[in-house]
């Protein structure tokens, strides 16, 4: 049985709300406010989740320095109210640190997902890239 902390929860609270106000902020025509709000949270939970050190030892590998440049390069131009800038920045930047664990993230769904169509292609998305 794996044991979540009372800061693991909060985590995970707070993530989703950096979740719910980066949505928010695209659905609303890149409002640079709830954007910035919601990365700034997201961040922050994400240190919750897994801790200060794992953090900054994910986003800081060598191989993953491209993409944590242009995530957080897109968090700050969002900072400084460039919302579409940063956006289209952060959202390179994020399919650069994990692209890894979209593999495996749809190999889940294709066998959590009972329609026959999205399964197969899950069942095909999950076989494109390796985990290196």
């Amino acid at each position: 049985m794996i044991s979540i902390t009372e800061w693991q929860k909060i985590g995970v609270g707070v993530t989703g709300f950096g979740i719910f106000f980066i949505l928010f902020g695209v659905l609303l025509y890149f409002d640079s406010v709830l954007l910035a709000f919601g990365n700034l949270l997201f961040l922050t939970g994400l240190s919750l989740i897994i801790g200060l050190r794992k953090t900054s030892s994910f986003f800081f590998q060598r191989h993953k320095l491209k993409g944590t440049s242009f995530f957080l390069g897109g968090v700050a131009i969002v900072l400084l109210r460039r919302p579409l800038l940063g956006m289209l920045l952060e959202t390179y930047g994020f399919f650069n640190l994990f692209k890894g664990f979209f593999p495996v993230v749809f190999g889940f769904l294709g066998n959590t997902a009972n329609i026959p169509f999205l399964s197969a292609l899950f069942r095909r998305l999950e076989g494109t890239s390796s985990m290196v």
